[in-house]
């Protein structure tokens, strides 16, 4: 009984602790992150903003069932967003709370504007328009230089203003109250509004609207029947989902100081994204912060190590790109996909509902151990 109370315990609040822990007792990073002169501390804080923009396009994909290939554009929108209303080159100079309000809202009424006339589209069509939109998006980010400053991006963005109450508490832990010499600033702030977005979105998906999320996706026909407004529905979603990636951007602009060129928003982030959701799960919000952790790690963190084990063992020495780990991550990567979609086509941690339609087994199985979320 005892081995029975156990299993079914949670295992969030010790991840959770972990990755609060982890900056505290491991500061400053030593031995194998040192390899490559990379900070594990910022990986992981890189990662915990692609998860916001990850868990935005998991609303519009996996509730919502709108296959959505253009979530970088809006990414990017919010760190321009965020660029313009605070660099010092723009009058607006605004800080870092109003500019994550703005970019937020910006994001989310131009997913507004992309989606009320397209949302009568379906499947490819959508899919279609929406990566036509990121395109778009890229190429004006380019050209609009004397807005956007071309291919240099705006910079250098500031970073927020430390409120005078935190400096003494932090102080005691011993982090230092300048954002440019301590991490763990970044990292608590976006770990921070992580936890937020996910606080969100697990009520969301308890919530009437949060249903017809899903009844939207699971039959469009029966929901409008049963009293369901589904464009409205639909654009509940688009404008949620836009805006975390908005959030996001405006998260990626103040920790890399600067919005980064447009190419950074291109095509192949938004696959990556969509990579990250398929992976974990699709309508799974752990399902989908297990992807990003997985996809995105491996990319910004195992692969570095990796080279430089390599590089230091001497393997790498002579010059030969097979020898190198990055060469052929992205094979590493394709592979583990295919096996994925082959022979778990529902995801890792999936949703109850997409693994008992991918995958019928799953079924006795969820309903036995309870509602995987």
């Amino acid at each position: 009984m005892m081995s029975l109370s156990l299993k079914r315990l949670p295992l969030w609040p010790f991840y959770l602790a972990l990755l609060l822990l982890y900056p505290l007792l491991v500061y400053p990073e030593e031995s194998l992150f040192r390899l490559t002169d990379i900070s594990m501390g910022m990986q992981l804080t890189y990662i915990f903003i692609y998860a916001i923009l990850a868990l935005g396009l998991n609303v519009v994909v996996g509730y919502t069932g709108l296959l959505h290939l253009g979530i970088a554009a809006f990414f990017g929108i919010g760190a321009y967003i965020t660029g313009i209303l605070t660099v010092p080159a723009y009058p607006f100079q605004l800080g870092f709370l109003a500019a994550l309000v703005l970019s937020t809202a910006g994001a989310a009424i131009l997913g507004v504007l992309l989606g009320a006339p397209t949302l009568r589209l379906r499947g490819d069509y959508l899919a279609i328009v929406t990566l036509g939109f990121g395109e778009v998006t890229r190429f004006t980010l380019r050209n609009l230089e004397e807005i956007t400053a071309g291919t240099r991006g705006l910079n250098p963005v500031p970073a927020p203003t430390l409120p005078a109450v935190l400096v003494g508490p932090l102080g005691w832990l011993g982090i230092q109250p300048d954002w440019s010499l301590d991490y763990r600033l970044f990292y608590y702030l976006a770990l921070g509004l992580l936890l937020l977005v996910i606080v969100v979105l697990t009520n969301l998906e308890r919530s009437r609207l949060g249903r017809a999320w899903v009844a939207i996706r699971e039959d469009e026909l029966a929901a409008t029947c049963m009293g369901i407004n589904a464009a409205r529905v639909k654009l509940s979603a688009f404008a949620l989902g836009c805006g975390l990636a908005g959030m996001a951007g405006c998260l990626y602009a103040t920790t890399l100081t600067s919005t980064a060129g447009p190419d950074a928003f291109d095509f192949n982030r938004s696959m990556i994204m969509l990579c990250c959701v398929i992976l974990g799960g699709l309508g799974s919000l752990r399902g989908t912060l297990l992807g990003v952790f997985l996809l995105i790690g491996f990319d910004n963190v195992a692969a570095p190590i990796l080279d430089g084990l390599i590089q230091s063992a001497g393997i790498g020495a002579s010059g030969n790109s097979l020898l190198t780990f990055s060469n052929w991550k992205l094979m590493i990567f394709g592979l583990a996909l295919v096996l994925m979609m082959r022979f778990r086509p529902e995801g890792l941690l999936p949703s109850q509902q997409v693994a008992g339609e991918l995958d019928p087994n799953q079924s006795p199985r969820l309903a036995a151990g309870g509602t995987r979320r």
